[in-house]
């Protein structure tokens, strides 16, 4: 039983302090938290990087990493007798395979961009003005004329969810409860999804802002912001982009500032994962409702938005909701897109919502080989065959043909690609990275792993895998959160676009 006055926040602080879980570390945070000890084992043993503090260098094994020989590398690096583990992903793609030593270097790698372009909402590769004039205008117009932009923008969350921004600012906003976070989601850990990253390096003053905005608009007393723990620089960045803009004046004694660390577990992507993160708990994503606009951090109205969604709020202040939503193609607004895997140059690419996939080839110098299927939104949203590289890539197109933007992490795959190989890939990801909280995600994912081996070990019998339909559906059905309701997708589109792969009769003229 935790005694009264616990410091349970502090946990994963301490125990990153501490330097993860070694011997005796779990009774000396539970001395210096009042934490019960075998409570903070059991939050430690949550979370890659404090659970495996010696696992020496993390060798990604993500699909961009693997179809680039990650394999070879881990074995290199042991035959030099040194130490290497395969991790799920450390979001650099685009310079796959990637590798990442605690130790060492803890930078992150520059990428290929879209050629700066004022139109953009965004623009990476422009100049991180500090002007904060959205934050100006919010303070002399009011939260309602905010709020209102917001809305004519039509901007969606670009995290994944794509739900719509305005609907969550108003939710916190209208709750009686005074007491109310803002926090930035930037525990980005989408496999071939690097975009964040960039933003934060590139453009910290976009989000500063945005944030300020949304703290003014929601009257928000702090801002806490939760950045990947592997992305040690992304975090210093912002720490001195919001030091910077307080040195200048743009922001006022409150909202007060928080950085926290991420600690390697993917489903901290997930917005109430992230929340018991930040009570420093496990990582498992809450039963909803009710939502965090009502009940988030510490049982208080929160709004939790991605650092591409927060980034664009100056954007739409500045120039105008409508402009933005115009500045769209097919939905609103300009988006970010990381392509990886099989392409000349791996990157970041802004472009209107809607750009189809072989404009983003076409941006990105084109397919090394030639085109076979791409993942259009990270490891959650399957896969898709190069027939389909007319599809818009936005929400809604992608939806109807079978999969999702998500993230927007798109992987290339060339036709030297196994796609048993690549779905297998992606289901260890998911075995991995479930929070294990409900059997049908943690069971499935495991089962689907498995079918997946016996089908490659068992000479691609497809009676192996005559029962993973009801598997999937299970996990559709019943998971809590969307990682279960999204890992068996690499599968089923795998073996939707490419039967003859996975033993199945094409259909005619397929």
């Amino acid at each position: 039983m935790q005694r009264k006055g616990a410091q349970r926040e502090k946990v994963l602080e301490v125990l990153d302090e501490k330097g993860g879980l070694r011997d005796g570390v779990a009774a000396e945070v539970h001395r210096s938290t009042g934490v019960p000890e075998a409570d903070v084992y059991g939050v430690a043993t949550f979370y890659h990087l404090l659970s495996d503090p010696d696992a020496g260098v993390r060798v990604c094994q993500g699909l961009s990493c693997k179809l680039a020989g990650c394999d070879d590398v881990k074995a290199e690096i042991e035959a030099r007798d040194g130490k290497a583990t395969f991790v799920s992903c450390l979001g650099r793609c685009d310079v796959a395979p990637a590798i990442w030593d605690p130790d060492g270097d803890p930078s992150t790698p520059a990428t290929h961009l879209s050629p700066s372009d004022p139109s953009f909402a965004i623009d990476l590769a422009g100049v991180d003005a500090l002007s904060y004039d959205a934050l100006a205008s919010a303070v002399e117009r009011g939260a309602e004329w905010a709020l209102d932009e917001l809305e004519a923008s039509g901007l969606s969350g670009r995290g994944g969810a794509g739900f719509p921004a305005h609907v969550k600012w108003r939710g916190v906003r209208g709750q009686p409860e005074t007491e109310r976070y803002v926090v930035l989601n930037a525990d980005e850990g989408e496999p071939g999804t690097f975009k964040d990253r960039e933003v934060i390096l590139r453009r910290p003053h976009l989000v500063v802002e945005g944030l300020a905005v949304a703290a003014h608009v929601l009257e928000a007393g702090d801002v806490y912001c939760y950045v990947r723990g592997e992305f040690g620089q992304v975090r210093r960045v912002l720490e001195a982009a919001v030091e910077e803009a307080k040195a200048r004046g743009d922001l006022g004694e409150t909202p007060r500032w928080h950085f926290v660390d991420g600690h390697g577990a993917y489903i901290c992507g997930e917005e109430t994962a992230l929340l018991e993160s930040l009570e420093g708990k496990r990582g498992m994503p809450r039963l909803r409702p009710p939502y965090p606009v009502e009940k988030g951090f510490r049982g208080k109205p929160t709004l939790i938005q991605n650092v591409e969604t927060i980034a664009c709020v100056p954007d739409i202040l500045k120039r105008g909701g409508q402009r933005f939503r115009d500045s769209g193609r097919t939905q609103p607004g300009t988006k970010l897109y990381c392509l990886s895997g099989h392409v000349e140059r791996p990157g970041v690419y802004e472009a209107p919502m809607g750009v189809t996939m072989g404009e983003l080839l076409e941006m990105a110098g084109g397919v090394v080989g030639a085109l076979k299927a791409f993942s259009p939104g990270g490891a959650s949203s399957g896969f898709l065959p190069a027939s389909a590289v007319d599809v818009a890539m936005d929400f809604k197109s992608l939806q109807e043909a079978g999969s999702m933007l998500g993230s927007a992490g798109i992987v290339v795959l060339n036709d030297t690609v196994d796609m048993v190989e690549a779905a297998l890939t992606q289901a260890v990801f998911f075995e991995e990275e479930s929070c294990g909280q409900c059997a049908p995600c943690r069971i499935g994912t495991q089962m689907l792993r498995q079918a997946l081996e016996r089908y490659l070990g068992h000479g691609r019998d497809p009676k192996v895998l005559s029962w993973v339909d009801d598997v999937t559906w299970g996990m559709a059905e019943a998971s809590i959160c969307g990682l279960g309701q999204a890992a068996f997708l690499p599968l089923t589109t795998a073996r939707r676009h490419f039967p003859e792969e996975f033993g199945l009769p094409t259909s005619p003229g397929g």
